[in-house]
């Protein structure tokens, strides 16, 4: 589904790299290393916001993907409901029992963090994506909705929905993950 083959990205100049690994088709991969390592500027140069200074990404033809970002974005001058956030997204709403079902009709601004966290995650595994690029989705989210999101992504495993996660949780994604890749580990490596 998407392969990183010696991937050197950055900004300016290099942050992270080489770095190599593949995912496929119902996969959660977890990225973890240390703060500043490059773990969120793997998914921005797939974006064009991080720079590619050598190596290749190699995605399957069409592949559609989703990024949900560590800071929701709170637009005041264009405020939508959860209902629309769900529309411009394509994303089904959710069961009537579910604790967003209450939220759609709320303006996004006026929500918590937490709440247009996992609104905005709902949206990400739900829509029409094939790969889900999810930087740190458990921030602001209390235990209650980690315990959804665990359950958003065995569905989306379940689905054959690929899925890239940097957290800074280990336990939590020791628990969802299919597997991690410690890029601590990778650039240790490549120092002499």
């Amino acid at each position: 589904m998407l392969e990183y083959k010696q991937v050197v990205a950055g900004y300016s100049q290099p942050v992270i790299g080489p770095v190599s690994f593949r995912i496929e088709a119902g996969e959660v991969v977890g990225l973890s290393g240390p703060n500043g390592i490059g773990k969120s500027t793997l998914f921005r140069v797939l974006s064009g916001e991080a720079r590619l200074f050598s190596g290749g990404i190699h995605r399957q033809p069409g592949l559609r993907l989703a990024h949900h970002r560590q800071e929701p974005v709170r637009s005041q001058e264009n405020p939508l409901t959860g209902s629309d956030l769900l529309a411009v997204n394509r994303a089904p709403a959710p069961p009537r029992e579910h604790r967003l079902t209450p939220l759609l009709g709320w303006r996004i601004d006026q929500l918590s963090g937490g709440q247009l966290q996992l609104l905005e995650l709902w949206c990400a595994l739900n829509g029409p994506a094939e790969l889900v690029l999810l930087d740190e989705p458990t921030h602001h989210l209390d235990h209650e909705a980690h315990e959804q999101l665990a359950c958003l992504l065995a569905e989306a495993r379940a689905g054959r929905r690929a899925v890239l996660i940097v957290s800074h949780e280990p336990a939590f994604c020791r628990r969802v993950c299919s597997r991690q890749i410690d890029l601590g580990a990778v650039t240790a490596a490549r120092e002499p």
